[in-house]
């Protein structure tokens, strides 16, 4: 099956362009995280595919059947798709068991276990009998990923799902919903701004900009070998430096450097972030430490290095942790990505 395909979809409010020819590709039964500042346009792309909205142009389709077509799209409730909003949007007179099988009809509702829905999204069957406002947030946001599994759709769209709930539950739902998810085998694009959330949940992240996909890869590769500077530092803290490249070596403020695979050479940028960077290691550059952010069980250390009064951010464990004023020495620990000087 060949998934989800997206090719040149765009879409404008009046004179605003809010996605300019977006290109992407969703492997079956696979997770997707679009993540992107917010109205960087990514709710807008998942409303055009659940066909909440119509696209300007371009065409989508679903394991080969054209949902979208010059930018003209089926009715929504013949694409097979299931949608979980940012709230859940359960109706509050019902309860979870017709929350669960609500638009489903005669038969087919009659056939779906609620209790099996429940086990799937990691719930007991008795909360089939209580209303939503009886169940916590992250109970809310599961009952909602179940109804949207209920009609056995091929694709579940998710947009910022777990937005409203506190930092332990978002962590403790996330994973529950996206091992619903798999256990299902239900391919699934989750929206979201969180970079932690996208990277930790899905298989691949489209890192949206600009109204376009400006990157599509693993977390791995995403984090590790960002396709420019604007994109790592979306994905995490960065510090670039200018440095010139030979082979697989960068000569910068701290010392040779190694650099990724099919690095540009000459005169570039070299792209360090906090866990390249190691103190007190046997050698090094002398840098003195500026602030520091203690967390408990990690803490970033702002630093300046002595040479030339770069600044970089360093993160060590929280049982290690230099005060403000100390001089230490830095060395890296690569590879490290490299860009060609703007």
């Amino acid at each position: 099956m060949t998934g989800l395909v997206v090719n040149g979809i765009t879409k404008r409010f009046g004179t605003q362009p809010v996605l300019a020819g977006v290109d992407l590709e969703v492997e079956a039964g696979t997770i997707v995280a679009a993540l992107g500042p917010s109205g960087g346009g990514k709710t807008t792309l998942l409303r055009i595919i659940a066909g909440f909205l119509e696209a300007d142009a371009g065409s989508i389709s679903f394991d080969g059947k054209p949902l979208v077509t010059d930018g003209r799209g089926i009715a929504p409730q013949r694409r097979g798709i299931g949608y979980v909003p940012q709230e859940g949007a359960l109706f509050p007179h019902l309860d979870v068991a017709s929350n669960i099988v609500f638009g489903l009809r005669g038969a087919e509702r009659r056939r779906r276990d609620i209790a099996d829905l429940l086990a799937l999204v990691d719930l007991p069957a008795a909360l089939g009998r209580r209303y939503p406002h009886e169940l916590s947030g992250g109970q809310q946001q599961r009952v909602a990923l179940a109804r949207a599994l209920a009609p056995r759709p091929g694709i579940v769209l998710l947009d910022e799902p777990f937005s409203s709930l506190d930092a332990s539950l978002r962590v403790d739902t996330g994973r529950g919903v996206v091992q619903a998810l798999r256990m299902a085998g239900t391919t699934a694009v989750l929206v979201t701004h969180d970079q932690s959330e996208a990277l930790a949940l899905a298989d691949q992240v489209a890192v949206m900009r600009d109204g376009r996909v400006a990157q599509l890869a693993t977390p791995v590769e995403l984090y590790r070998t960002p396709v420019d500077p604007a994109v790592a530092s979306f994905v995490g803290s960065i510090v670039t430096l200018p440095a010139r490249v030979e082979g697989r070596t960068a000569t910068c403020v701290l010392g040779e450097l190694d650099v990724t695979a099919d690095a540009p050479q000459g005169e570039c940028r070299v792209l360090v972030r906090p866990e390249h960077l190691v103190l007190d290691g046997q050698a090094g550059v002398s840098a003195r430490v500026v602030e520091v952010s203690f967390f408990g069980h990690d803490a970033t250390v702002h630093l300046e290095v002595l040479a030339d009064g770069s600044r970089l951010e360093a993160r060590v464990p929280g049982l290690d942790v230099p005060r403000t004023g100390d001089v230490v020495t830095v060395t890296v620990r690569g590879p490290v990505s490299v860009f060609e000087t703007a």
